[in-house]
């Protein structure tokens, strides 16, 4: 799985016993009489080290703030204690300690024992000592080479030593040697699912859905529509290999499509066996619908390391578990139940087509495709807010052709972006991205990749011709910033580089045949 720990987080002050009283008292007070359900969603980057959505359905948006905070609070908390990127964590000061018995949280004690039940569950495919690896081909990568096989071996060798040892009556750990250890695989789930449970607590708050870097927790009355990323899909607004709905389930997706090195011109994934040494690609991606976070984020890793039959029968002994896994030639395998959770794909509301085996590209049309690549500005410590962000193409008379991508709040939210509402206010009805959350490998936060595949909003191909490329960042009664870029689209290759600004802080136009 990516990274899940980039950074250090912002401080949140400790509220007050009488405050305390007063959110007690208010969450325990019915909503009054005609009061409607409003679904609010929040937008972040910088958590555990890439994006962040969290939608609350409930009565208000103070309501929905209060949420949202409790939410981030309790991510600070588990990432104070779990990290093992930062130098302060309980984990980590953990990891200084060797061959004596050390009190450890609560939380601390519940993940290291759930990495030797899934250590065992998976016959080593998942290990928290992985890293020892990793940290291999990172340094051999460096270098330009591969690592040898005398190298491999005594990382296997390593690896599978014992690390720690647990006493479930004292909560103590005893870490035994100085191999580098990390918490990755499940433990973002399990965080995002702790998070649900405490914005969960007020009864008022109905549902909560909560997409951390493609990893989903829906919790409460909603169903959620999920989109699966296709892994050989470059833009994340192309289609999904699958489009899901999910009540009270959690979605995790791992995959080697984000993430991994580059060695004499091969791709090696960052995925790797923790029984040979080797990286895993045999599986692009796998995404596992279950009813505990923890057990789809560890299946989710597990998958790309096991062979299909291990895989297979490992999921048989689970109930609840479903999955869809893609391997290395785009073949799909799913389980049996895998069917029963899907739903129709919708883009701007008009239904449309699965990429049902990956790398099929549509034949015909425009020869002609261009890529946007954009970053957005992130602050280096802390939760950042995602400005609202609307791309999308013109032609040289301003009349708009494609809306290529847009992130923002709920639709009331939507005249924020002064330029693209001025376009669009009369012609398009909802973003469906916003009643959609996308499940994929993890991102590094800030940075996306878009695809404007030729067409206009009616699904036509355009004429060869200059077109104008906007991209528009705005906060709600802040900062406003538009980048105009006109470009040739005449069937001749091109790539185009826009200085940034306050929000965006790099834009790339690649104009290529498709």
């Amino acid at each position: 799985m990516k990274k899940m720990f980039s950074g250090s987080v912002c401080s949140y002050c400790l509220a007050g016993i009488l405050l305390l009283t007063c959110t007690i008292a208010y969450a325990a007070a019915p909503p009054k009489k005609g009061k409607a359900l409003h679904t609010y969603l929040s937008q972040y980057e910088n958590v555990l080290g890439t994006s962040m959505e969290l939608k609350v359905s409930t009565y208000t948006q103070v309501r929905a703030t209060e949420a949202e905070k409790t939410a981030l609070a309790e991510i600070k908390k588990l990432s104070e204690i779990l990290s093992a990127y930062d130098k302060e964590s309980e984990f980590s000061k953990w990891q200084k300690t060797c061959g004596q018995p050390v009190p450890v949280s609560n939380e601390l004690f519940e993940v290291m024992q759930l990495f030797d039940v899934w250590r065992n569950r998976t016959g080593g495919a998942l290990d928290a000592s992985a890293e020892i690896v990793t940290r291999l081909w990172k340094k051999a990568a460096s270098t330009n080479r591969v690592p040898t096989q005398q190298e491999l071996n005594n990382a296997v060798a390593e690896i599978k030593q014992t690390h720690w040892v647990l006493n479930p009556k004292t909560r103590t750990a005893t870490h035994l040697d100085n191999a580098p250890l990390m918490l990755n695989s499940f433990v973002k789930s399990y965080i995002i699912k702790h998070a649900v449970n405490e914005a969960m607590k007020p009864g008022d708050v109905k549902a909560v859905v909560l997409n951390i870097g493609g990893d989903i927790v829906v919790s409460g009355d909603v169903t959620e529509n999920v989109l699966v990323k296709d892994p050989k899909a470059d833009a994340e607004n192309e289609a999904p290999i699958a489009s899901l709905r999910i009540s009270d389930k959690a979605v995790a997706t791992s995959g080697n499509y984000r993430r991994g090195e580059l060695i004499g011109g091969h791709w090696y994934s960052h995925i790797v066996d923790p029984r040979t040494g080797l990286p895993a690609d045999d599986i692009i991606s796998a995404t596992v619908v279950a009813p505990d976070a923890a057990d789809a984020g560890a299946l989710a890793t597990a998958f790309n390391v096991m062979s299909l039959p291990e895989s297979v029968q490992l999921a048989s002994t689970m109930p609840g578990v479903e999955y869809l896994i893609v391997t290395r030639d785009g073949k799909q395998q799913t389980s049996k139940g895998w069917g029963s959770l899907k739903a129709a794909y919708k883009e701007n509301g008009i239904v449309g087509n699965l990429n049902t085996k990956t790398g099929n590209r549509e034949a015909g049309g425009n020869s002609f495709e261009m890529i946007i690549n954009l970053e957005i500005n992130t602050q280096k410590e802390g939760f950042a807010k995602r400005p609202y962000l609307a791309v999308w193409i013109e032609d040289t008379m301003h009349s708009p052709v494609r809306t290529v991508s847009i992130w923002h709040g709920s639709d009331r939210y939507m005249p924020e972006l002064k330029s693209w509402y001025l376009k669009y206010r009369t012609i398009y009805n909802s973003d469906m991205n916003f009643k959609s959350s996308t499940s994929s490998a993890t991102r590094s936060a800030g940075k996306y990749t878009l695809k404007w595949d030729g067409k206009d909003d009616k699904g036509n191909y355009v004429k060869p011709g200059k077109y104008i490329v906007k991209i528009e960042a705005a906060r709600e009664h802040g900062t406003h910033q538009l980048m105009r870029q006109e470009i040739d689209c005449d069937n001749t290759p091109k790539q185009i580089n826009l200085p940034g600004n306050i929000e965006i802080s790099s834009v790339s136009l690649d104009y290529h045949k498709n």
